[in-house]
């Protein structure tokens, strides 16, 4: 493996978000979207799917949403098959919770809608490697319609009723929003490592480890040069980066320091903004954040 090639193995762990009113948020998550509820310390909290911590939620009484800001557009839960997908959204239109789209991105099928607090969800399935869209090697996203039909008949007698997220679900990937693309991209591709897999117009980029379809996305959609969120501010805390293990980590930590980025070390892991202000924690193996 090439020296500035981040691990294929590497993942995307628990996202950290801050919100206005945490017991609000914990019921939203629980009954919305399926979400167990691991443990809460204080005005903290880790949901999941019964295993594995997928968001940590601090509640700030206080904190506001910013606009045209630096952060969270959205996160992504990917759950294992088409029927799980099916289920979510049968639950979710059962409960009336507003929805933001329903796309096909012929990589995935994805559900879109915001929490509380308006940060950003996407629920999505991934179709086989072997299907998704190409022109040549590059790959070939798109945004059409979702096939509601075709996703909705895949519910059995035995998958139809609404039930908690299945074990397997996991954080897919992140999404950004960032002030300056090709500075986001020199950080993501020229720094960590990771794999530049395709453009979105000027404004929006993708990028993985392994040939994954995208592990973060990047996009000026909140405006070229948008300020980072002051701090306390409803929204993305920081989000994990999962290397496989120390030696992986030390690698990619080695190349921040070598940029002359600043990188801290936390109990949690090894702390890195992008240059959007964008708080990432690395970490060795699966963790929580």
């Amino acid at each position: 493996m090439a020296t500035g090639v981040i691990h294929p193995d590497t993942s995307i762990g628990p996202v950290a978000l801050t919100v206005s009113d945490l017991d609000r948020s914990i019921a939203f998550y629980r009954d919305s979207l399926g979400m167990q509820l691991h443990r809460r310390d204080g005005n903290t909290a880790w949901l999941g799917d019964g295993t594995t911590d997928l968001l940590e939620l601090t509640g700030v009484p206080a904190a506001r949403r910013m606009r045209g800001t630096t952060g969270l557009y959205h996160f992504a839960i990917l759950v294992p098959t088409r029927a799980d997908l099916a289920r979510v959204l049968a639950h979710l239109v059962a409960t009336r919770i507003p929805l933001q789209g329903l796309s096909d991105h012929g990589v995935s099928e994805a559900i879109y809608l915001a929490d509380p607090d308006g940060n950003g969800i996407e629920v999505y399935r991934d179709r086989p490697r072997d299907e998704w869209p190409r022109a040549g090697r590059e790959l070939r996203m798109v945004t059409e319609p979702m096939d509601v039909d075709g996703v909705m008949s895949a519910l059995t007698e035995e998958t139809r009723e609404p039930r908690r997220l299945p074990p397997g679900t996991k954080m897919g990937h992140v999404h950004l929003h960032v002030s300056d693309l090709a500075a986001a991209e020199d950080f993501y591709a020229g720094v960590l490592g990771f794999e530049l897999m395709q453009h979105f117009g000027g404004q929006a980029a993708f990028l993985s480890a392994g040939g994954y379809h995208h592990h973060v996305g990047l996009n000026t959609w909140a405006g070229v040069g948008a300020p980072a969120p002051p701090p306390g501010a409803i929204g993305l805390r920081e989000f994990l980066v999962q290397l496989p293990n120390e030696e992986e980590l030390d690698r990619v930590a080695a190349r921040i320091r070598n940029a002359g980025i600043p990188l801290e070390r936390t109990g949690r892991g090894r702390l890195v903004r992008d240059p959007s202000g964008n708080a990432i924690i690395l970490s060795a193996g699966p963790d929580s954040i």
